[in-house]
Order: structure tokens, then C-alpha cells, then sequence
């Protein structure tokens, strides 16, 4: 997954000034031009130009008229027509600093910073303690990326005039960008300290809270800008990324669109825009966002990076290494690029690629932790344990894992500590299957002499109670007992120095014998050999599901299919309520001892990779698995047989998407399964 965004930002820029109007009252246009400076600072633009205008049309060389109409036009985002009248003013009077302050301004809205300086640099050569221009040298500097420069032109700025609010705002920008944030606060808290209602001092305020995850305060922060100014895009952008960072997509979908009802070709926004709709599986219309964003923004690399995540959810992994490559070509060190392009190499099955990306990445954000994690993936499934596991360990600094891992203040038991004759509770993380998966361990831990816990989710307690070597099972959310360590289950391979030939193999878990008998009760049918099904698990990882009419070619060939699955797409529900092959029992399967006894009575097991495979193979029960292209890390490369479950055999999609022909390959040995004999 990609990083969380950097939100789109458009700071206060260079204050523009007028200039005191030399031979103002000495002229026929005297009267003209005071009535039109008035306008001006009243901010009626368009009377003050009419004026300008005239007073040029009898004064073509006025001085004054011309710079100060240059100014309008900068206002107005007619840059290069102001800078041509700048320069006709200073040709007039080239030592005027505050017209050359105004000049870097229109020359900074170019993207022309190198000049922009210069232009500030020759106003405070002439007025060495203009604020003005000193600030405006801080925003060029800024855009040169020389933050510490900038830092020192705002301080000099706000030595002279420290009520100077832009400039405390911008300065808050530039210790944003020197990753000072706490400082940064205390700068934006100056400036509203003098100026309550400055919305754009608000907004970076919300910026810097949202960089710092204090995602509800930042809200509160772009609330207030807009509450002063409402159809500020910028800050309706920058709001909707606080929205999309606490996972309100939808709202953050109302904020983005709000921001180009009011400004339409605002790439910042439509490409944020598309982030909310690709989390909220919207995935096309996300794609589309992104386009729209790059016809107006070609080189906009964060918007190439996350078309190609689109089209990686999409599986048009092509095409998403395609942008990721166009993004990369803007901006060689762009980390997160990296990142997304290896995971799309890796989904392409092109692994040494992958890694050579994750690399990449690293070196550039050596601190990076989505990029160790997908390459510790990616090394386990290419069977690199050894240095899969460790940077295995890295999930729990991800964006997505960090919030959920627990902290104890007793110490992280990694394997290399003694545990004998201490407790030691083993967690569960993540989803079903990694629980089933790794508590195979708890066995080896206590042949360490330590007592062990162990804490799963609660529909997994009462089918654990048995495990071997466990000595309470509980489930989440209860009071723990003392311990002297923790562990999370899936960090036991480490522990353990595992590699594919030390696995622990053995059957682990058991049916209840009661409920098995109970459930043999309701199993319609009898004497055929009794397969269980199951066919869909959760949406992610994607594409590892197959739609039941799809499933439903395997369900034909023996008479006897039961579903081991609780839960019913819609598409599927339709699809069920025609059949009379399959039994489905939805809501009776209270919890995984219901699965399992369910399971003991069966004779074959065929699922897709979720829950059912893991618990099928954990209870030694012959399970065949059906594995997409781009297979979990834990289904390793090209074998049809798993060093995890004994039992199981795999088959694999050789063509991205392609279910029909694993299908095909499955019935025609379960064909041959069924003909064997009887139950």
C-alpha cells in the first residue's frame, strides 16, 4: 500500500506592496491616481486598473501607474504582463525597492525562484531593513529548498516588524519542511496569536497537525480557515486529506469535490480525489481523477504513483509499473515510487526486481518501513527466510500495523532470552489464518520450560483450548494474568530460526468430539465421500477469491459439497438459493470449533486461500488449495505442496486472473478422487 499523502499546499505567497507615489500631487493625473491607489488598497481591483489605465493613456512613462498596475496584474495571476510592466517602471527608476519586491513576487508565481531572489536581493541592497522584501526572500528561498536561508530571511524580517503575520506563517513553513514541527506550531501560534482569522496560517496549522497523526485537531484547524474562507480550494483539498487520513473517505470525497466545484483544474485535488475513491474500492472512477489530474499536471509524480496503485488494485500491473516508471522519471529519488513499483514487480512474479526496487527505496528512506516489510515478504516467498524473518518484524512500524501493536511493559521475547520457568504470552495478529498458522510454536515454547498463554481472537478460544503446551487460552480483551514476556505469533518463526526444513509439520489442532457428532446430525446425504468447500475470504488481499458460479463447475462432480464458510457475498447468496447440491449453514457456525467439527467430517477439503486452508491443514485433513497468480508469501513458488501443511496440495493460477483453468485442473482430479470408492 502506499504512504499516506503529503497534502497539496499553496502558502501565503510574497505580499505585494504598494509603493508611495512619487510626483503624485505635482501632475494632471494627480487626483486620478490618489482616487485609484484607494481603490487599489480597498481591494476594488477593477476600478483601480481602469484608473491605472487611464492615467497611463496621458502618462505612458508614469512610474507609479506602471507598477502599480503591475501589482493588480500579479494579483490577478497575469504574471507575465506584470513583469513587462515592472521592468518599463524600473527602467525608470531602477533603485525602487519596493517595485522590485513586487517583481520577485510575479516572478515567483512563474516558478522562476532563481530570478525572484535576485530581484528581492537588489530591493534589500537598496533598503537593507525592508520587511517586506525580506520575507519574500524567505518564500524564494523556501521554493530552492534552502529552508535554513529561508529561516534566517523571516527572523531578519520579523526583527524589524515582528507583527509581520505571513511571514510568521511562512516561517512556520520552512521549520515544517526543516522537520521541526512542534516549532513550526509555535510560529503558526504567533501569528494567530496576533490575527485570529488568518485562514491560511489556520490551514498550515492543520497541515503540520495531520504530518504529526493528530488528524482531529487538524480537521478542527481547516474547519476554522474555512469557517473565514469558504471556497478556498486549497484548504477544502487539504481538509479532505485530514477526512481520508482518519477514514472518512466518503466525506473526504465531499471535501475534494467541494474544492473543484470551485476550481476545477486543481491537480492537487483531483489526485487526492482519486486516493479517496481508490479506498473506497472505487477504483475506476479513481483512475479517471488521476488522469484528469496529470492532463493539467503531466510531471505531477505523487499522482503517477498512485494512478499506478489503481491500476495495480485494477490488475493491470503493466500499466501500473508504466506510471510508476513515468513518476520515477520526474523524481529519481521518489521513495514511495520505489516502493509501489517493486510491489507491482513482485505481483508480476519478476522477484530479484522487486528487491532490487525495495533496495532502492531504502536507500533513499532507509527508515522506511512498508519498504523492509514487502521486501521481508517477498524474500519469505521466494523461501529467503533468513532474511525474510527479520524484516518480517518490520510490520509492526507500518502505517497500517503500528496503531494495533500492543506495547507491554514486560520485554519482547525474540528467542533470545531464557524462558525457562518464566510465563510468556504468545498474541494473535492479523487475520484468521496467520493465528491457525503460527500457534503451532506454543508447543515448542513450553519445551523452552516456560508456561505459556496464549491470546487469539475470540472465535478462535474455544477451538485453541486443547492446543499442545498451552496452558490458558484466552480471548481478546480479557484480563491477562502476569507474565514476564510477550511475543505476537507471527514473530515465533524467528524465534525459532525457521527455515523450510525445521517446520514444525505435525497435526496440531482437533475437532471437539461432541460437536463433531452433533454436526454429523445435520449433514444431509450419506455414503458418498463428503467434500468441504469454501470459495471467498476477506476483499484483501484481492483476487484470491472465486465468484461460487465459477466454483459451483467443481460442486457438480460430487453430490455430497457442504460449505465451510459463514459468510455470503450478495452475488453469491443469488447463486446459492438455486442449489440443492450444496449445503450452506450461514449463522449455525458459531465459531471456528464449529468449523473444525465441521471439517473432521469431512473427507476432502477444497478452498481458496483463507481460514478454512489454515485449519484445514492444521488438522491434517487432506485440503487442495486455490492459489492466484500472485500467491501469498506462505504458498511459496511454483510447488504443489505446502512445507506448512503436509496434507495440502496446491494449484495455481499460471495466467494472471485465470480461475477457469485452475478449475478445470481440480475437477479432473477430483473427478478422479470421487470414482475411488466409497466413504
Amino acid at each position: 500500500m502506499p504512504k499516506p499523502r503529503r497534502p497539496s499546499i499553496r502558502e501565503p505567497e510574497g505580499h505585494l506592496e504598494a509603493a508611495p507615489g512619487a510626483g503624485i500631487g505635482m501632475t494632471a493625473n494627480a487626483s486620478k491616481l490618489s482616487q485609484a491607489l484607494a481603490l487599489h488598497q480597498q481591494g476594488h481591483l477593477a476600478q483601480a486598473e481602469a484608473l491605472y489605465k487611464e492615467v497611463l493613456q496621458i502618462q505612458p512613462q508614469h512610474f507609479d501607474a506602471l507598477q502599480l498596475l503591475a501589482s493588480i496584474w500579479t494579483q490577478r495571476g497575469s504574471s507575465i504582463a506584470a513583469i513587462e510592466l515592472f521592468d518599463r517602471a524600473l527602467a525608470i527608476n531602477p533603485n525602487h525597492p519596493s517595485a522590485l519586491s513586487n517583481r520577485g513576487v510575479a516572478l515567483q508565481d512563474l516558478g522562476r525562484h532563481e530570478e525572484a531572489l535576485q530581484s528581492f536581493e537588489r530591493a534589500l541592497a537598496i533598503k537593507p531593513d525592508y520587511a517586506e522584501a525580506l520575507a519574500n526572500r524567505g518564500n524564494a528561498l523556501r521554493y530552492l529548498a534552502r529552508n535554513e536561508e529561508a529561516l534566517q530571511s523571516y527572523d531578519r524580517a520579523l526583527a524589524i516588524k515582528p507583527d509581520h503575520v505571513v511571514a510568521l506563517s511562512n516561517r512556520g513553513n520552512a521549520l515544517r519542511d526543516l522537520n521541526r514541527p512542534d516549532e513550526a506550531l509555535q510560529s503558526y501560534g504567533r501569528a494567530l496569536a496576533i490575527m485570529p482569522d488568518h485562514a491560511e496560517t489556520l490551514s498550515n496549522r492543520g497541515n503540520v497537525l495531520r504530518e504529526l497523526k493528530r488528524n482531529e485537531e487538524a480537521l478542527q484547524s481547516y474547519d476554522r480557515a474555512l469557517a473565514i474562507k469558504p471556497n478556498h480550494a486549497e484548504i477544502l483539498s487539504n481538509r479532505g486529506v485530514a477526512l481520508q487520513d482518519l477514514n472518512r473517505h466518503e466525506e473526504a470525497l465531499q471535501s475534494f469535490d467541494r474544492a473543484l466545484a470551485i476550481k476545477p483544474d486543481h491537480a492537487e485535488a483531483l489526485s487526492n480525489r482519486g486516493n479517496a475513491l481508490r479506498s473506497l474500492e472505487r477504483n475506476d472512477e479513481a483512475l479517471r481523477s488521476y488522469d484528469r489530474a496529470l492532463a493539467i499536471k503531466p510531471d505531477y509524480a505523487e499522482a503517477l504513483s498512485n494512478r499506478g496503485v489503481a491500476l495495480r488494485d485494477l490488475m493491470r500491473l503493466d500499466e501500473a509499473l508504466q506510471s510508476y516508471d513515468r513518476a520515477l522519471a520526474v523524481r529519481p529519488d521518489y521513495a514511495e515510487a520505489l516502493y509501489n513499483r517493486g510491489n507491482a514487480l513482485q505481483d508480476l512474479r519478476r522477484h530479484d526486481e522487486a528487491l532490487q526496487s525495495f533496495a532502492r527505496a531504502l536507500a533513499i528512506a532507509p527508515d522506511y518501513a512498508e519498504a523492509h516489510w514487502n521486501e521481508g515478504l517477498c524474500r519469505l516467498l521466494i523461501g529467503d527466510f533468513a532474511n525474510g524473518w527479520p524484516k518480517h518484524e518490520w510490520r509492526w512500524e507500518t502505517a497500517i500495523r503500528k496503531a494495533s501493536f500492543r506495547r507491554f511493559a514486560q520485554p519482547l521475547w525474540l528467542g533470545q532470552e531464557s524462558v525457562e520457568g518464566k510465563t510468556i504470552l504468545l498474541r494473535s495478529e492479523q487475520g484468521y489464518g496467520d493465528t491457525i498458522q503460527f500457534c503451532r510454536y506454543a508447543k515448542k515454547v513450553a519445551a523452552l520450560g516456560a508456561t505459556v498463554m496464549l491470546e487469539v481472537q475470540p472465535a478462535l478460544k474455544s477451538l485453541l483450548g486443547t492446543l499442545g503446551g498451552v496452558t490458558r487460552v484466552l480471548a481478546g480483551g480479557e484480563t491477562r494474568p502476569p507474565f514476564d514476556y510477550y511475543c505476537p505469533v507471527a514473530s515465533l518463526p524467528l524465534a525459532f530460526n525457521t527455515n523450510l526444513t525445521n517446520i514444525p509439520t505435525s497435526a496440531y489442532l482437533c475437532a471437539d468430539v461432541e460437536k463433531a457428532k452433533s454436526w454429523n446430525g445435520k449433514l444431509a446425504g450419506g455414503g458418498a465421500k463428503r467434500i468441504g468447500v469454501a470459495w471467498s475470504g476477506r476483499s484483501f488481499p484481492p483476487n484470491r477469491s472465486i465468484p461460487l458460479v465459477e466454483f459451483c463447475k467443481l460442486i457438480e462432480i460430487s453430490s455430497n459439497c457442504y460449505s465451510l464458510q459463514k459468510e455470503l457475498g450478495a452475488n453469491d447468496r443469488s447463486v446459492l438459493s438455486g442449489r440443492t447440491d450444496l449445503q450452506f449453514f450461514g449463522d449455525e457456525l458459531i465459531d471456528f470449533s464449529d468449523t473444525a467439527a465441521l471439517i473432521e467430517l469431512m473427507d476432502l477439503v477444497i478452498t481458496v486461500d483463507t481460514s478454512v486452508a489454515h485449519l484445514a491443514g492444521a488438522m491434517g485433513k487432506p485440503v487442495w488449495i486455490l492459489l492466484n497468480y500472485n500467491a501469498d508469501w506462505r504458498w511459496l513458488l511454483d510447488r504443489n505442496d505446502s512445507p506448512w501443511y503436509p496434507t495440502a496440495l496446491l494449484f495455481r493460477q499460471t495466467v494472471l486472473g485465470d480461475w477457469a483453468t485452475v478449475i478445470d485442473e481440480v475437477g479432473e482430479r477430483l473427478s478422479e478422487w470421487v470414482k475411488g470408492g466409497p466413504h
